[in-house]
């Protein structure tokens, strides 16, 4: 673990603009979150705010406040939103400049670098503390090309992609390592966004800062390093956006390049259209579209996961119900029910595999 973090979500903490911080409340093996930094939710906990479960993790209104306050200290400070186009919003720029000043250094999951802000910068050589730039892209020299080698990673392979973005896909994929781990599995994640590599992804890439050229070769490195070096017994890949929304279309690189020996599908059903396309009118396929779609490319659905979004409780389990006789593979609630019952399903898949 890197240190003790505060994250700053500034009014936006039940917004999904802060997707960020909420995957760092829910939990981070890099960074010990020990507060969040925003005003509309002062003097509460952030797991509560989030989904009604306690963490222990209080919300203050400044920096300043935590820093006279809180009974632990803090190292850094994460940006906790994600915005469209990853701009850093300017109202944020003065909350890190006060951070900066209290000696915590910066961490940013945003395409703005903060490490290429002369203000910033200028700030933090003063105080001597890091700007981290999670999605800074490496070096040329640093990525890889696709291989083949693939072919050689003998335990399944399983990205949970989704019919859309913004819909919790990291979220259920750090679910399912949890639960198979605890099924007593050797479980791997490969992360592909930033949050993911804040909550301490080893293995993985920034699949959105990375040149196209590369993408194919990134995945497949980051599945062939997991392998080779802890021999797991299946591994998940975080999906990113998906592979009919037009604004950023991916998910046929987990497919083909990774591999993919099935797949688990994360759909919400209350959204008609895809995310940020609501003006377009981009209408989001239906379930059964989506997973004949995946057909195409030789990969089978093994379950189907659902962000319940503007659903009632009840409308959730009738949907659940109805599609689990429709489709007759498993749907899963996982915020609402966990992801026990898939993890027995995937545990099987495991016993079951054989590596061609």
């Amino acid at each position: 673990m890197d240190g003790n973090a505060i994250v700053l979500t500034n009014g936006l903490l039940d917004h999904h603009k802060a997707k960020t911080a909420h995957g760092l409340i829910r939990g981070s093996d890099r960074y010990n979150i020990v507060g969040i930094i925003d005003h509309k939710f002062v003097g509460k906990d952030a797991g509560e705010v989030l989904d009604g479960k306690k963490r222990n993790i209080p919300v203050y209104g400044d920096i300043e406040t935590f820093t006279a306050t809180s009974p632990v200290k803090a190292e850094y400070m994460i940006v906790g939103i994600a915005t469209k186009g990853g701009v850093l919003p300017d109202e944020m720029k003065p909350f890190i400049k006060s951070a900066i000043k209290a000696g915590y250094s910066i961490v940013s999951g945003l395409h703005e670098f903060l490490s290429e802000t002369p203000e910033i910068v200028e700030l933090a050589n003063v105080y001597n503390v890091k700007l981290i730039d999670v999605r800074k892209p490496k070096p040329n020299k640093d990525l890889h090309f696709w291989t083949g080698k693939i072919s050689n990673v003998a335990c399944p392979k399983i990205p949970v992609i989704g019919t859309d973005c913004n819909m919790g896909k990291r979220t259920t994929s750090r679910f399912l390592k949890e639960a198979v781990s605890e099924a007593g599995l050797n479980t791997q994640m490969i992360y592909t966004g930033q949050t993911g590599w804040m909550q301490s992804g080893q293995y993985g890439f920034i699949f959105d800062s990375t040149l196209n050229d590369f993408i194919s070769g990134e995945i497949e490195h980051a599945i062939v390093t997991c392998w080779e070096n802890e021999k797991p017994d299946v591994i998940f890949i975080e999906g990113q956006s998906a592979l009919q929304n037009p604004t950023g279309p991916c998910g046929t690189e987990f497919l083909i390049s990774a591999e993919a020996d099935a797949v688990i599908l994360q759909h919400a059903p209350k959204r008609e259209f895809f995310h940020g396309c609501e003006g377009y009118k981009r209408t989001i396929p239906t379930l059964e579209q989506e997973i004949a779609l995946i057909k195409m490319y030789g990969v089978k659905t093994m379950a189907v996961t659902l962000n319940t979004e503007d659903m009632t409780k009840e409308e959730a389990l009738e949907y659940q119900k109805e599609k689990e006789a429709s489709l007759g593979i498993p749907v899963i609630l996982p915020l609402d029910e966990g992801v026990g019952r898939l993890a027995e399903t995937i545990s099987e898949f495991v016993k079951n595999y054989q590596h061609s």
